[in-house]
């Protein structure tokens, strides 16, 4: 994956400067990924349970507040995770609610002597670049993360490829990456469960371990649940083929059908019982 978007972002550039009549790189990835599906586990989104619990768990004033609002935008706009780390304040229009995603932040690693870097990418094909509604849960996250940087005098002083002023800075002004989100979304999910355990209640909801992109995965969920019209998924999440978005949905439709079905038979079961 990583190789892909260096090399695609290479040749894109012999393309427009007429050395390669196209790009040799389009699709590779996702016919590399299609051939070895077999080998990979299906991603699993949160629950809605699972999802209440890890925000409440957030909203709460202790040490891990301050992660909230980046992974509550993650949950309600389906960014993928250098899209929501690239953001910056001039993408994001308060006033009219709307999410304008045009580039990535990446950090990627310069060799074992070099150590790591950041750098921008611009979306791998046009559905990539894209306006996103803001839900007032997300506006309500960017103004709690202006609001705290106001107070602790905190601004972004780092540039990378002539971008700056990202929204989603350290208390240095350094920009995140998806490192050191999975590595904070780690401890969340075990200090949440350790205080789930502390209550003893019966039959708890636990959080299961997992990473930003399943933020992406369960907002896509919800969507499917909700009935979304399929091409207005496909927008939102910046998909350039509806057949991604397609086996997401099935994949959820599919789950739901079970559930469902097991709410039925529980019904069955009770009826009987009852006679």
């Amino acid at each position: 994956d990583n190789i892909h978007t260096v090399l695609h972002q290479v040749l894109e550039l012999g393309v427009e400067d007429d050395y390669l009549r196209y790009n040799p790189s389009d699709n590779a990835l996702k016919e590399l990924k299609k051939a070895h599906n077999h080998d990979s586990k299906k991603r699993k989104a949160l629950t809605l349970s699972e999802q209440k619990l890890f925000e409440k768990f957030l909203s709460q004033q202790g040490q891990y507040n301050r992660w909230y609002p980046i992974f509550t935008v993650m949950l309600w706009t389906g960014l993928r995770v250098g899209e929501a780390v690239g953001l910056r304040w001039c993408d994001i229009d308060l006033e009219e609610e709307i999410i304008s995603v045009n580039h990535t932040l990446i950090y990627y690693s310069k060799g074992k002597e070099n150590g790591c870097s950041f750098a921008i990418n611009t979306p791998k094909t046009e559905a990539g670049k894209r306006i996103i509604p803001m839900l007032p849960k997300v506006k309500e996250a960017f103004l709690l993360e202006k609001q705290y940087q106001e107070e602790c005098g905190i601004k972004c002083n780092v540039t990378v490829d002539g971008y700056t002023d990202f929204i989603f800075v350290n208390r240095y002004g350094h920009a995140q990456h998806q490192g050191t989100l999975n590595k904070a979304l780690r401890r969340i999910i075990r200090d949440c469960n350790d205080e789930v355990l502390e209550k003893e209640e019966r039959n708890p909801v636990l959080l299961p371990r997992f990473s930003c992109h399943t933020l992406r995965h369960t907002f896509t969920t919800r969507l499917c649940e909700a009935n979304v019209n399929i091409k207005v998924i496909q927008d939102i999440l910046g998909h350039s083929d509806v057949g991604t978005t397609l086996n997401i949905y099935a994949d959820v439709t599919r789950e739901l059908k079970e559930t469902e079905f097991h709410k039925l038979e529980n019904v069955f079961s009770l009826q009987t019982t009852a006679q």
